[in-house]
């Protein structure tokens, strides 16, 4: 960022998560259980009648793979405290403190923001997806002004 255009840093705690993966799951999701329905009930009954119950419950078992799946992606999160920092990227919580994070990053064509670790390793932050453009920008801009300064130390370094 160019000297003199600082953010100033959110309050905490606050939570980032992506707004783009939400919606489709629940706009998507919906329709998906909608059609579904709708094929169910279009079906003549004696045609139902011939579904066994194995077909029945291996259409269960994907559409409940799939809503846990869409669980997972709509979950992803990203929750700033004053005690540090807790990555969730589908079922995976990471907690991490201040000063591991040293930098946050969107990079041209990623799915989604990377933070960067003191130990010189790398997390992904799915809740920041690209695919929400400007807000992205905004969120990655956040954590990092959050990151410059709730990491500083005694020497201010």
């Amino acid at each position: 960022m160019p000297a003199g255009s600082e953010l100033t840093p959110p309050r905490l705690p606050r939570t980032f998560r992506p707004l783009g993966v939400r919606i489709a799951v629940v706009v998507f999701g919906g329709m998906l259980v909608a059609v579904c329905l709708v094929a169910w009930f279009a079906l003549p009954p004696h045609i139902r009648a011939e579904i066994s119950w194995l077909e029945r419950a291996t259409v269960i078992f994907f559409g409940i793979a799939l809503a846990t799946v869409a669980a997972g992606l709509a979950r992803c999160r990203i929750d700033a405290r004053e005690d540090g920092v807790t990555i969730v990227n589908g079922y995976r919580k990471r907690a991490f403190d201040w000063n591991q994070l040293v930098a946050i990053s969107l990079r041209p064509g990623g799915p989604w923001a990377v933070v960067d670790l003191s130990d010189g390793t790398a997390v992904s932050a799915m809740a920041i997806q690209s695919s929400d453009g400007s807000r992205a920008i905004a969120q990655v801009r956040a954590v990092r002004a959050l990151i410059s300064q709730q990491s500083r130390t005694a020497e201010d370094d």
